[in-house]
């Protein structure tokens, strides 16, 4: 609804990417919020599972996006678009936007949150002095925050190079028309948010690092013959080369929301789980495709960003190697979380030889004196 170049000059356009960076700072920080959130509600023997849904539900968004604005340039034309039509898709995602927030709105803080609060709530009354969630973050967890962004750098590397960059790269260097290079992206897309939904489960069987060094080293070995097989300029070689790319993203991705909550305790999970990751989304996945559209046309070369992506995979292999493995695990600082009575009667009968189990970091009502 914003006032156009002849109504408000310069301050229309710096408006609308105002308007951009507050709903990219609502997003991330909705992103660690409901990662924590679903994370510590979902049991641990299914973390995996229920948290690939938001990835899922993530790039069924873009899929869907892409849909709305190919719509919108088949059926309204190119300079309809740009003299107004470019409003619609943000019209329609304004009553969506409503409904997520009052959705947010009614439901409950984790058992594992609200245990929490107990906890400390009892320590203060016995008069047990606890640090400061910030000096936990930034004192005792520089290790895996550390490890954390180098995850979320690749993944979303990757992520947004097949999402955000995609359809510039087939329009601007390989020549398709602007909606063919939006229209090629989208069954892609779906058939990632699916893979992204098998990821997640399969990660609760084999584990978490499994799948993010196969995420690494798929995305090392694919990127080039991906990159090659676009430049064949084919509709069937474009899909082809789209569908590896997507591989190593579903891996990565779909095992993220699940890998990086079990690496910070309760106390200070949602803060340190939204540093790393819109820290590293920030310089990293958000200017993805600023920087390789730049090294496409610095080098003239269309195989440039298989090159950059490689480098990151092979980054990311080696911070795997720093991941402690979570799936089947409590979330550290919390109690083990299970879907019935006879699992944790199971648990009980063999918490003092079971390897998921570590009793010393549990917490208690009151922290040890």
């Amino acid at each position: 609804l914003l006032p156009t170049y002849g109504v408000l000059g310069v301050a229309a356009p710096l408006l609308l990417v105002l308007l951009k960076l507050v709903q990219g700072f609502s997003t991330g920080g909705e992103y660690a919020g409901v990662t924590t959130f679903v994370a510590e509600h979902a049991p641990d023997r299914r973390r995996g599972w229920a948290a690939s849904f938001l990835d899922f539900g993530s790039y069924l968004g873009f899929a869907l996006g892409a849909v709305v604005v190919t719509v919108l340039q088949v059926t309204l034309g190119e300079q309809a678009m740009l003299d107004g039509g470019w409003r619609i898709p943000f019209l329609v995602a304004g009553p969506i936007g409503a409904f997520a927030v009052w959705f947010r709105l009614k439901i409950e803080e984790s058992p594992a949150f609200q245990a929490q609060q107990v906890a400390a709530e009892a320590a203060k009354t016995h008069g047990v002095e606890t640090p400061a969630p910030s000096d936990v973050t930034l004192r005792s967890q520089w290790r895996p925050l550390a490890v954390a962004m180098v995850l979320v750098a690749v993944a979303n590397t990757a992520g947004y190079a097949l999402t955000s960059y995609m359809p510039t790269y087939l329009t601007d260097t390989l020549g398709y028309e602007a909606t063919a290079g939006t229209l090629l992206t989208v069954p892609v897309l779906v058939l990632l948010a699916v893979m992204i939904l098998v990821a997640g489960p399969i990660s609760d069987r084999v584990g978490r690092r499994p799948l993010l060094w196969f995420g690494a080293g798929s995305l090392a070995v694919l990127a080039a013959p991906a990159f090659l097989l676009l430049a064949m300029g084919h509709v069937w070689s474009t899909i082809l080369g789209l569908v590896l790319m997507a591989v190593p993203v579903a891996c990565m991705v779909g095992v993220q929301a699940a890998t990086l909550p079990a690496m910070f305790p309760t106390a200070v999970r949602y803060r340190s789980m939204g540093l790393a990751y819109n820290v590293a989304l920030a310089i990293f996945g958000g200017t993805t495709p600023l920087i390789v559209e730049s090294l496409t046309q610095a080098t003239g070369s269309s195989m440039a960003p298989a090159y950059y992506l490689m480098g990151f995979a092979l980054v990311g292999a080696v911070a795997v190697g720093f991941v402690k493995e979570s799936a089947g695990k409590p979330l550290p600082g919390s109690m083990p979380s299970v879907d019935t009575d006879a699992e944790a009667k199971a648990l009980v009968k063999t918490q003092e030889k079971n390897p998921d189990l570590d009793l010393d970091a549990m917490p208690g009502l009151v922290p040890a004196h």
